[in-house]
């Protein structure tokens, strides 16, 4: 399974970060895409932006260069812009669900074209819990997320004869800087709605990404696997 040409959009930091790293660790060639072209140590950085199809374009011809055809693609980048829905312009909506929505359409038709000429391939679509729980002031995002689960369940039913999978994983709350920098009274808050009573680390994560990026998950396809500590209930 090691040694395979991982991409992982957004992976620069946090959960992305965390999924590059397990995937380096196993041996294989990863490369991430990131707007400033920083990367972790060990994987090839591609400037890219996922709004910009010519943009992916470069960056997957860069990464097949290096790495040969990409084999599992993680879809991990996204943007939130929260505010109430009367408040929300129209750009605050169309940005996001184009970034994290579109953006994933983009990253997944490039790399369609070299799994199917192998007859291989790994998806995996980062979404979040308020994909389907919902959560007031994201209606944007929330939507995005909720639209990677269709996409996944689609890519199955035209590919999954091809030996490609696609799945989702649903992240709950994740220890980050900026859960990290939340005022004692609003992490409780946080924290007495997660039945686990606590956040995820980032690592808990990337190993369920890891996972059905193997062969062991072979004949899992269209799932949406929460790693929320039971936030949402499986949705």
């Amino acid at each position: 399974m090691s040694g395979r040409s991982v991409l992982i959009t957004g992976g620069n930091r946090g959960i992305g970060r965390a999924i590059a790293e397990k995937f380096i660790a196993d041996g294989d060639k990863v490369a991430v895409t990131t707007r400033n072209g920083d990367a972790p140590e060990g994987a090839l950085g591609v400037a890219a932006d996922v709004t910009d199809a010519a943009s992916i374009d470069e960056a997957f011809t860069t990464v097949e260069k290096e790495h040969g055809p990409v084999e599992v693609l993680v879809a991990n980048a996204g943007i939130t812009r929260d505010t109430l829905l009367l408040r929300m312009s129209e750009d605050d909506f169309t940005d996001v669900v184009d970034t994290n929505l579109t953006g994933a359409f983009r990253v997944l038709k490039r790399a369609s074209k070299g799994m199917l000429k192998m007859r291989r391939g790994r998806v995996v679509l980062i979404s979040s819990v308020v994909g389907l729980y919902g959560s007031p002031g994201q209606i944007n995002y929330s939507s995005s997320k909720a639209g990677l689960v269709g996409m996944a369940r689609s890519l199955t039913r035209e590919l999954g004869g091809r030996g490609i999978t696609a799945n989702v994983v649903a992240p709950g709350f994740v220890r980050s800087d900026m859960t990290d920098a939340l005022d004692e009274d609003t992490q409780k808050k946080y924290l007495a709605s997660i039945p686990a009573g606590r956040f995820a680390e980032t690592d808990e994560v990337a190993q369920v990404v890891r996972w059905l990026s193997s062969d062991e998950a072979a004949y899992i396809s269209g799932a949406v696997i929460p790693v929320d500590g039971g936030l949402g209930m499986g949705h």
